[in-house]
C-alpha cells in the first residue's frame, strides 16, 4: 500500500515503573526497537490524475526516510543506552523534519491540480516503539506497547502481532532476533496442529457463479527478483524495500509502462496471460549470502538469508456466491494484504498461512510449524468487487473491495473473478528452542521496521489477460465449469472439463480399468458410431507396467500412454485388452487365433504381455487351450474362445467340410467292396 508507516503507538522506551526503578520490559536495551509513523498514503483517497506521479514519488521517499532512520536506530544501541535522549535528538526529530518537508510537497502537488488536502501536517511525527522483553521460546511476552496503545490502528493489548519481537534468536541480539537482528522471533510461530479449523465458505445461491478458471505461470524458474513495486512506487527504484518473487509478466520493474507490460514476455503456459503476479520472497535465516546481501531491499534493510524457491504455485480465478461475475478491466491493479500491518494494525491484513493437509486452519499473524511430511502454504484471496470505473486508486484500495460475508458486493460495486493464489514451500519447522540454529527460521521479506511479521504478508496483481481470454474466463466461471491451463489435479493440458457426460460412452477396446475390474462384455461393438469427442493420436507406449495410472498420476481406466486400453500394462504402441473383469496378465482361455496386427490398433483378447513380440503382418498363431474351458461345449465354449458364434463359425466351417469329405469317401469305399463280392 502507499507509504509512510503506521499509526502512532505509545512512546515507551526508557520508561520508569511506579516504584521509581526502571522496568526492564519497558527499556530499549538494544537498538532493535521499531519506528512507528502515521501512514500518509491512506489519507490520500482523492489525488487528481495530474498529481499522481509526483505524489507516488514523495510517498516512496517517506518510506525511504523511515528505512534510513531505522538503520541509524540499529547502529545506535550503545549511544541510546548511555543517553535516553539520543534517539529523539539524533533520529526521531530529524525524521520528523524530513517528513514534514515531504508532506508539504505532497500537499502542494495536489493543490496544483485540485483541492489542497487537510490535516496532513499532523502526520509528520513518528514514535519509537520499544522491543518487548526477551522470553523463552514459545512464550509470549507482555511488551510495553501492549499497554496504552489500545485503539491505535488495531494495536491493542494482547494483540498477537505485538507479541514476541524481543526473543533472542541466537545471534547475540537481545531484541528482535533473526539473522539481521530485526526478526523473526519464536513467538511468530505456532504449531498448526494446535489451531482449530476456522475456514468457512458462503453457500453458492441460485444465480451465483461457481466455476473455476486456472492459469499456470511457473514458480519463478527464471529467477526474476527485485525490490521495486510498479504499483505502489512507479518510477522509483527499491520502492518496496524488500525483494519480490515474480511470475507471469517478465517486465516487472518500477519503470515498466502499461505498454511495456502489454508487450512483455510471460512465463505463463497460456501466452494470452501476460498478467504480473508478485509477492515478498520467503527466506531461511541460515546465514547464506544471497545476491542482494549488500544491496537496498536486501541485506542493507535487514532482509537476509537464503531465498526459498516455491515448490508449487497455483493461480485460480473463482466466481461469486451471489451473482455472475463481470470481466476485469485490462491493467486493473490489486494489492491484497498490508505490507505495514505490524504498525498499521491488522485491518487490511489478508494473507493466510497454513500447512498441506491442514488447510482448513488458516493463520494471519503467525507462521505455521508444519509436521514432518507437510509443506508450508501461503494463500492470498484477492478483492473480488470492483467500482466499475477505475483500474487503480490513490491508495490502491478504494477501487476494489472484498465481498461481504455472504459474498455480495456493496456500494454499487460489481463482482469480478476472484484471484486465489496458493504458494507451497518445502521448508522444515524451525528449531525455536535454539533460535533457529539447528533448523533455520523462515520469514517473508518486509519493510525493515516491520520486523518480518507474518501479518505483513501481501500479494500484488496486474491484469494483463488478453481480452478474449478474459471473456472466456468469465463465461467459464458463470457457466459453472472448470477451465484453463492446469485446471484440476495435475492439469488437463489446457482443455476444459466437460460439464456433462457424452451421450454415447466411448469404447475402451476391451481394456480392464487399471484396477482389474473390466467391463468388456458391456462395451459397444466396434462398429458403433463414434462420439463427438476429438480422436486421440496413437503414441508409442513405454512397455512398462503403469499400474492403471497415466502420466499425471490419475487412474486412467486401464489405458496406457497411447490412449488405448492396456489391461493394466503399457504396450509397445498397442493397447492390450487383458481379460474381462481382471485387467491382469492371465493367459486367455481356449485356443485363440491371433489375427495379423495393424499398427496402432488394440489386439483385443490377447495376453497383455505379448505386445513387444508381435509384428505387423505376422501369420495367425494358435494358442493352446487351458483347463478353464475344457469342460465348456457348443456355443458356450465358442463364446469363451472366439467371443461370439459368428467369429467361431469362421474357424469351424473348414473342419466341417473335411468331415463331410471323409464320410463321402467312406461311403464310396463300402460300395466298392459290395460290388467286388
Amino acid at each position: 500500500m502507499l507509504g509512510g508507516g503506521g499509526l502512532v503507538a505509545a512512546n515507551v522506551y526508557a520508561s520508569a515503573t511506579e516504584e521509581g526503578g526502571t522496568d526492564p520490559a519497558q527499556t530499549l536495551s538494544t537498538p532493535a526497537g521499531t519506528i512507528d509513523c502515521p501512514d500518509v498514503g491512506t489519507k490520500l483517497t482523492n489525488v487528481p490524475e495530474g498529481a499522481k506521479e509526483d505524489v507516488a514519488k514523495e510517498l516512496a521517499l517517506l518510506d525511504q526516510q523511515i528505512a534510513d532512520a531505522y538503520q541509524r536506530l540499529m547502529n545506535a544501541g550503545q549511544a541510546i543506552e548511555q543517553d535516553a535522549a539520543f534517539a529523539d535528538n539524533s533520529i526521531m526529530n530529524p525524521l520528523k523534519e524530513k517528513r514534514a518537508a515531504t508532506i508539504e510537497r505532497i500537499a502542494i502537488a495536489v493543490d496544483r491540480q485540485g483541492d489542497r488536502p487537510e490535516g496532513l501536517d499532523a502526520l509528520a511525527a513518528c514514535t519509537l516503539r520499544a522491543p518487548e522483553s526477551s522470553a523463552p521460546a514459545g512464550e509470549e511476552s507482555d511488551g510495553a506497547q501492549n499497554t496504552g496503545d489500545a485503539g491505535q490502528g488495531g494495536q491493542q493489548g494482547g494483540d498477537d502481532q505485538n507479541a514476541g519481537n524481543g526473543q533472542n534468536a541466537g545471534n547475540g541480539q537481545n531484541g528482535n532476533g533473526g539473522q539481521a537482528g530485526n526478526g523473526p522471533v519464536a513467538e511468530d510461530y505456532v504449531d498448526i496442529k494446535s489451531v482449530q479449523p476456522n475456514v468457512s465458505e458462503p453457500a453458492v445461491r441460485k444465480g451465483g457463479s461457481r466455476g473455476t478458471f486456472a492459469t499456470s505461470c511457473g514458480v519463478n524458474e527464471n529467477g526474476l527478483f527485485n525490490s521495486d513495486n510498479v504499483i505502489v512506487a512507479p518510477g522509483v527504484s527499491n520502492g518496496a524495500h524488500h525483494f519480490h518473487d515474480y511470475i507471469g509478466n517478465q517486465s516487472n520493474t518500477a519503470f515498466a509502462s502499461d505498454e511495456d507490460l502489454a508487450n512483455a514476455e510471460t512465463s505463463c503456459v497460456d501466452q494470452s496471460d501476460k498478467s504480473t503476479y508478485y509477492w515478498p520472497v520467503l527466506r531461511l535465516q541460515n546465514g547464506k549470502q544471497e545476491q542482494d546481501a549488500d544491496k537496498p531491499g536486501g541485506g542493507i534493510e535487514g532482509n537476509a538469508g537464503e531465498i526459498v524457491r516455491a515448490k508449487e504455485v497455483t493461480l485460480n480465478f473463482v466466481g461469486n456466491p451471489q451473482s455472475k461475475v463481470t470481466e476485469m478491466p485490462r491493467l486493473l491493479r490489486i494489492i491484497t494484504g498490508d505490507a505495514k500491518a505490524f504498525v498499521n494494525g491488522p485491518a487490511n491484513a489478508n494473507a493466510s498461512w497454513s500447512c498441506t493437509g491442514f488447510e482448513d486452519r488458516q493463520l494471519k499473524d503467525k507462521y505455521p510449524l508444519c509436521p514432518k511430511g507437510s509443506d508450508v502454504v501461503r494463500t492470498f484471496k484477492f478483492q473480488s468487487c470492483w467500482d466499475g470505473q477505475n483500474i487503480d486508486s490513490a491508495n490502491h484500495r478504494a477501487h476494489v473491495a472484498f465481498a461481504a460475508a455472504d459474498g455480495s458486493c456493496g456500494n454499487g460495486f460489481k463482482a469480478i473473478p476472484q484471484l486465489v493464489q496458493r504458494i507451497v514451500y518445502d521448508v522444515d519447522a524451525p528449531s525455536l528452542q535454539d533460535g533457529g540454529k539447528t533448523t533455520p527460521l523462515f520469514a517473508v521479506d518486509s519493510f525493515p521496521e516491520q520486523l518480518h511479521k507474518p501479518v505483513t504478508d501481501h500479494g500484488d496483481f496486474i491484469n494483463v489477460f488478453d481480452e478474449k481470454l478474459m471473456g472466456e474466463m468469465v463465461d467459464c466461471i458463470n457457466a459453472g465449469r472448470t477451465c484453463g491451463v492446469g485446471a484440476g489435479d495435475g492439469g488437463d493440458g489446457g482443455q476444459e472439463e466437460p460439464t456433462q457426460a457424452p451421450t454415447t460412452p466411448p469404447a475402451d477396446n476391451g481394456g480392464g480399468n487399471g484396477g482389474g475390474k473390466g467391463d468388456d462384455q458391456t462395451e459397444p461393438p466396434a462398429t458403433q458410431d463414434p462420439t463427438t469427442e476429438a480422436p486421440q493420436t496413437d503414441q508409442p507406449g513405454d512397455g512398462k507396467d503403469d499400474g492403471g495410472k497415466d502420466d499425471d498420476g490419475k487412474d486412467d481406466g486401464g489405458k496406457n500412454d497411447d490412449g488405448q486400453a492396456d489391461g493394466g500394462k503399457g504396450g509397445a504402441g498397442n493397447g492390450d485388452a487383458g481379460n474381462a473383469g481382471t485387467g491382469q496378465d492371465d493367459e486367455p482361455t481356449g485356443a485363440t487365433t491371433v489375427a495379423p496386427k495393424v499398427s496402432g490398433q488394440p489386439d483385443a483378447g490377447n495376453d497383455a504381455g505379448d505386445d513387444q513380440a508381435e509384428v505387423i503382418g505376422t501369420p495367425a498363431q494358435t494358442q493352446p487351450p487351458t483347463s478353464d474351458t475344457d469342460s465348456l461345449t457348443g456355443g458356450a465354449r465358442a463364446q469363451a474362445v472366439g467371443g461370439d458364434l459368428a467369429e467361431t463359425g469362421t474357424s469351424l466351417w473348414p473342419a466341417a467340410g473335411g468331415a463331410i469329405l471323409l464320410i463321402a469317401g467312406f461311403v464310396v469305399l463300402m460300395r466298392t467292396r459290395r460290388h467286388a463280392r
